[in-house]
């Protein structure tokens, strides 16, 4: 397995790429409200992505028409962007990408729309993340970036998704390795300075077992429980983890 360990004048390209993505999503959010639909959503990442000299990550993925993956309730990951109008209450999730001078960045967040129900639920995602990238440091191995994130969330009473995981990313969206949201303390490939991850909690109320929909993309709760993503890209650095996508 090739792991690319990024420059430090490729991670400035990335942290000025995941600006970018950052404002996209900050636009999309303030944006989401009940009534709009998904795809308008869809619309105003890829302008704001364009306008500001990059282009769609997500478009870069074979067959993939869309800016970003928009995720509701049940849904996890791959959420196609259409025709649903947001409705109060609704668990909404955006992913989106931004490829910047040659270089890709990614990122999620959840929100609760007109509602703080589930505020617990989205919390424990928010602190599982920040765990997971404090864990991102050199000399550290993969299984402990996972068992910051499985600690956070399953003591929170909630379960990880035990098949979608975050990933390297740099030159292509989706590199190698793998990072499970899951794992062992002092398992897996050991980090070191110039890595770069996205780092992806994906996490449910209940079981972690999954279903396709039928439009052949959304991926989804297969006992229909809530879902939830958070992601940042984060670069190892001498200094410690930096998050790159703010």
């Amino acid at each position: 397995m090739r792991i690319s360990r990024k420059s430090p004048e490729e991670i400035q390209i990335m942290r000025e790429g995941g600006k970018i993505s950052a404002l996209a999503l900050q636009k999309v959010l303030a944006a989401l409200r009940p009534g709009v639909t998904t795809l308008d959503l869809d619309k105003l990442a890829e302008k704001t992505i364009l306008e500001n000299g990059a282009t769609p990550s997500f478009k870069t993925v074979e067959e993939y028409k869309f800016t970003t993956c928009i995720n509701i309730n049940e849904g996890i990951v791959h959420g196609l962007p259409g025709g649903y109008k947001i409705k109060r209450g609704d668990v909404v999730s955006i992913d989106l990408g931004a490829l910047y001078k040659g270089l890709h960045t990614d990122l999620s967040y959840t929100v609760e729309v007109e509602s703080t129900k589930e505020k617990a639920f989205l919390e424990a995602g928010k602190r599982a993340l920040e765990a997971g990238t404090f864990a991102c440091l050199a000399g550290n191995r993969l299984g402990d970036v996972g068992y910051a994130i499985q600690k956070v969330i399953e003591g929170s009473g909630y379960t990880v998704s035990e098949e979608l995981v975050g990933h390297g990313i740099g030159k292509e969206l989706h590199e190698s390795p793998y990072v499970p949201g899951y794992g062992y303390r002092g398992s897996g490939i050991k980090i070191e300075v110039g890595m770069v991850f996205a780092i992806e909690v994906i996490y449910q109320k209940g079981k972690p077992e999954l279903a396709l929909d039928k439009d052949m993309w959304t991926i989804k709760t297969a006992d229909n429980s809530l879902s939830a993503l958070f992601e940042h890209t984060v670069a190892v650095t001498l200094g410690g983890p930096q998050t790159l996508t703010i």
